[in-house]
């Protein structure tokens, strides 16, 4: 019998605000260098629907769906201006809803050099999910669906049976991105077209698949080699499709029965890997991935800068002892590890990029000047 694990990503960043250094050598706070407004207008906006999103995955497990979700501890967090969204999660039947962990916040730290930035961000999530939903997190699916081999040995350490990511061509190296594949932590690799079927394409009316209905998915699936499709879709997509048009929610509904109808079962990704024998892949050995390439994330000069500004301000933190004022510049240092800033420095209107870096650096320039500042201070006491 073949598979399908659906992974869907519940985040939303907190956007960097425009900073000017006037306003530096004050107070440091989140507000500072973050646009509050604008991440409550984005979760406000994501929100609206959620209830409905949540019904209709309620509706397709009634059905025979099994669901991941890589819910973010930024988004977490964000969910203090509406608890009840943390509750229609939990109301989802959790012997058919697994949740992923990731580093909790967002974060590229898996890039830095020491892995213990890393180690202590998935930790935090990992308990984060405990204490939330009561689960214990067995996938493992890194930022921007990040692959880098020296994460595994960390990632077996902590107990992680299964992990997601990208299904580039590099790392595929000829393959086919439906298999369990052998690993230090065994791993499942993203069918990109297919879950951009439904992430991207589902409303383009040019698309020859356009519309997209459950049997058709179905049908191309099971016209497919391999044991196991894995498709990873941010929620936020699914809600911009439920925003122009309701059909997504009969797709999702319907999903589980059209697949059943091809005797195709949805798994959860522990599940899977077992369900099916792992096939080898060496390229997992010696290449580096993530979602839609390397070079969005590590594709320029100030993008490598910026790593390496985080990296060493890590190492200047370790200086601060006093508790309270370590933790605040702590978790302003990992919301600027998010993702997101990195991408924005590599837009392809190349000014923009190259603003957003400049922006970035001279925020992570103010931190850092409160890091040192910190850092003196208790060393003159």
């Amino acid at each position: 019998m073949k598979a399908v694990c659906v992974c869907f990503e519940v985040h939303l960043p907190l956007p960097v605000r425009w900073y000017w250094p006037r306003e530096g050598y004050g107070e440091v706070h989140i507000e500072k260098y973050f646009d509050m407004e604008r991440a409550v207008h984005n979760f406000t906006k994501l929100e609206k629907n959620l209830e409905t999103l949540n019904d209709a995955l309620s509706k397709s497990i009634d059905n025979g769906g099994k669901y991941t979700l890589d819910v973010s501890g930024v988004f977490l967090e964000q969910c203090q201006w509406s608890p009840s969204v943390v509750d229609g999660f939990r109301k989802l039947d959790q012997e058919c809803v697994s949740f992923a962990a990731s580093p909790y916040y967002h974060s590229v730290c898996s890039l830095f050099e020491d892995m213990d930035e890393f180690r202590q961000q998935v930790q935090k999530d990992v308990e984060t999910i405990k204490d939330k939903f009561g689960h214990q997190t067995r996938t493992f699916v890194n930022t921007e669906l990040l692959y880098e081999q020296r994460t595994m040995e960390v990632l077996k350490d902590m107990g992680f049976k299964c992990f997601i990511s990208e299904g580039s061509p590099n790392v595929l190296n000829g393959s086919v991105p439906m298999h369990v594949y052998d690993n230090i932590v065994p791993t499942l690799l993203r069918h990109i077209n297919l879950s951009e079927d439904l992430e991207v394409r589902f409303l383009d009316k040019k698309w020859s698949g356009y519309p997209l209905i459950a049997d058709k998915f179905a049908s191309w699936i099971a016209g497919m080699e391999g044991d196991v499709i894995t498709l990873y879709i941010k929620y936020d997509a699914i809600n911009t499709h439920l925003s122009n048009d309701p059909e997504i929610l009969g797709f999702l509904r319907y999903l589980p029965l059209s697949l059943k109808k091809h005797n195709i079962e949805m798994v959860l990704p522990e599940e899977a890997v077992d369900m099916f024998r792992m096939k080898s892949l060496s390229s997992l050995d010696s290449m580096r991935t993530a979602r839609y390439g390397m070079h969005n994330l590590m594709g320029n000069h100030a993008q490598h800068l910026f790593i390496n500004e985080l990296a060493d301000l890590g190492k200047q933190l370790l200086k601060v002892q006093d508790p309270v004022k370590k933790a605040d510049l702590q978790r302003i240092y990992r919301y600027l590890q998010q993702s997101e800033i990195l991408l924005e420095m590599n837009l392809e209107e190349r000014r923009l990029g190259y603003e957003m870096a400049v922006n970035d650096l001279l925020i992570l320039s103010d931190i850092e000047r409160a890091i040192i500042m910190a850092g003196k201070e208790e060393a003159t006491r």
